[in-house]
């Protein structure tokens, strides 16, 4: 049997269920840490176990340049090479296709890159990229895609995704089903619904374990991902995962969330720990601010994480004005464990059908942090 999802409850359209894999079951909602490199950046494996993460992602493109996927499998599979047992999910470098478009040319096929790192010729096909993930041993594999920049022409947005249908069949003839192992498409379509909908409509005609929504948070702006999501989402079929590629900010993942996404990632947190802003229940806090560098309290007295528990504000400030990597480190530590808490606080309240109550108590908390950090 591949992967699989059963679906708990509902509340509205929002969905708790469990993802099914080979390296573990998943409660959804579920948030993603991403390891690009085969690292969660600032963290330690036993580290990212501790703050409550399940299933981390990787991605294809920068595995594929360094170190290998060959080598990575020659030294006993992604899951091994990183210490991570639980499951992961490989992005199959349908992203940089937008991101490294200066480094890139694509064709009917598949597409060229020159490497970022020191120039050197690299080819993905959906075949490929397949096989890649395949060897790094991921429990989802990613079709090969192309993530349709913003903005776009209806008329470029309706090649693209046309383009990312046909890799997606291809992708799914080269895909080697196992025991816990699945294949996800991605709905493509820029902004306009019935592009998405002839893309949910391709991909379902294909089947597979999973479906993304792909090429959203891309500069569109939060009102439009979410009146795509809106038209798109209930078109995906109801027993299987939906995935929100890419997203988000917290007041993101709970607007699609209610709107019925169970799976998501973001450098967002991680990024944001290396640059002094946390993510906390009375909304983000910049700690390189002065007026952080004699305050005593605990940077979110609700959160267990060692920065939280252990140290200050004020330290925590300190550690960055003096340029110490201890920083980002524990910042980091918070803002995934402020991601997982997130997460689960959603999940409880779907199963318990208090989801609207939930998410206005949580936007009034912030709403009222930020107020409190104006006056200050």
């Amino acid at each position: 049997m591949t992967l699989s999802f059963t679906l708990a409850d509902t509340d509205g359209a929002a969905r708790a269920g469990v993802l099914h894999t080979a390296h573990g079951d998943v409660p959804t909602p579920v948030f993603m840490p991403v390891g690009t490199a085969g690292t969660v950046k600032a963290m330690t494996a036993d580290a990212v176990r501790a703050t409550g993460a399940r299933m981390v992602l990787g991605n294809t493109y920068h595995l594929m340049l360094r170190p290998g996927e060959q080598r990575i499998a020659r030294l006993g599979g992604l899951h091994r090479v990183m210490d991570w047992h639980g499951p992961i999910l490989t992005d199959s470098g349908g992203f940089q296709v937008m991101s490294l478009s200066q480094l890139r040319t694509i064709d009917r096929d598949g597409v060229t890159f020159r490497s970022h790192i020191d120039g050197s010729q690299h080819r993905l096909t959906p075949a490929r990229a397949v096989a890649i993930q395949h060897a790094l041993g991921a429990d989802v594999t990613m079709v090969l895609d192309e993530c349709t920049p913003f903005p776009a022409t209806e008329e470029q947005a309706a090649a693209s995704m046309r383009l990312s249908m046909d890799w997606a069949l291809r992708a799914r003839e080269a895909f080697i089903p196992r025991e816990g192992h699945g294949l996800f498409g991605i709905v493509q379509g820029g902004v306009y619904p019935t592009l998405r909908g002839e893309s949910v409509a391709a991909l379902t005609g294909i089947g597979f374990e999973g479906y993304a929504v792909g090429g959203l948070a891309v500069g569109e702006g939060q009102e439009t991902m979410f009146s795509v999501l809106d038209a798109t989402v209930p078109l995906l079929p109801r027993d299987r995962p939906h995935y929100l590629m890419g997203v988000g900010t917290p007041a993101d993942i709970l607007g699609a969330v209610a709107r019925g996404i169970d799976m998501f990632d973001c450098v967002m947190p991680t990024r944001a720990g290396r640059t002094a802003r946390a993510y906390t229940r009375h909304g983000q806090m910049n700690l390189r601010n002065a007026r952080f560098a004699d305050d005593a309290r605990p940077l979110d007295p609700e959160c267990a994480c060692p920065a939280c528990a252990r140290h200050s504000r004020a330290y925590l400030h300190h550690l960055f004005k003096a340029g110490e990597m201890l920083g980002p480190m524990l910042l980091t530590w918070h803002n995934i464990t402020y991601y997982q808490d997130l997460m689960r606080g959603l999940r409880e309240a779907i199963l318990e059908h208090r989801l609207a109550d939930h998410t206005a108590a949580l936007h009034a908390a912030w709403t009222a942090g930020e107020m409190e950090a104006e006056e200050t």
